[in-house]
């Protein structure tokens, strides 16, 4: 929901950051999976129930999400491969930082993560297909500019499920019901995709 609003923002910021990366033969892939390690490490810090460390990596990993792409446009290397194996790490992350919330303090936040991880099953899913129909019917993306994917929108993107990610590291007693307000509003999404796209692609 709020991704169109963030992106032309941070647009410039990351473009001085990529700069130094790409002087130094830093490519978007490596960026990618570097991104993905720390994110992964983050996980590992929040089932230790070391929140603001898990915190920082998260920060570092959409950081590292924001710089893959944003050096290759400037280097014009973007890739279909690129663009897969961004996505592919981005979900795993996802689901591993609820995953590290329900090893932290597994008998109060297991249901509610089962019931998160679930939700971004509808939410991804939604969204990858689309993505696939799109590109067979050539279907361009209009509002996100140069995207490997098709990007349909929704109330619970990018920015708002850091945003919930950040509130869990913040209130890690609060985790439940976080997350299942969050799912819920997942499922919205889902919904609301499901049906935009099927009309769509009927017409």
């Amino acid at each position: 929901m709020f991704d169109k609003y963030v992106l032309p923002v941070i647009k410039a910021p990351l473009v001085r950051l990529a700069t130094p990366l790409i002087d130094r033969g830093i490519s978007a892939n490596q960026v990618t999976i570097a991104a993905f390690v720390v994110g992964m490490i983050g996980a590992l810090f929040i089932s230790m129930e070391m929140y603001g460390l898990g915190l920082v990596a998260i920060c570092l990993n959409r950081l590292g999400d924001g710089l893959d792409g944003t050096i290759a446009r400037i280097t014009d290397t973007s890739s279909d491969a690129g663009g897969y194996l961004d996505i592919v790490l981005d979900f795993i992350f996802y689901s591993g930082v609820v995953v590290g919330f329900a090893v932290a303090v597994p008998e109060e936040n297991a249901l509610a993560a089962a019931f998160l991880i679930w939700s971004f099953m509808g939410t991804g899913s939604s969204f990858l297909a689309f993505a696939i129909m799109a590109a067979k019917q050539n279907i361009e993306q209009l509002e996100y500019g140069k995207k490997s994917l098709y990007f349909l929108g929704g109330i619970t993107e990018g920015s708002e499920t850091i945003a919930c990610f950040v509130l869990m590291c913040l209130m890690p007693s609060h985790f439940v019901l976080l997350a299942v307000v969050f799912g819920c509003l997942c499922w919205v999404t889902t919904a609301t995709r499901v049906f935009v796209s099927y009309k769509m692609l009927k017409a």
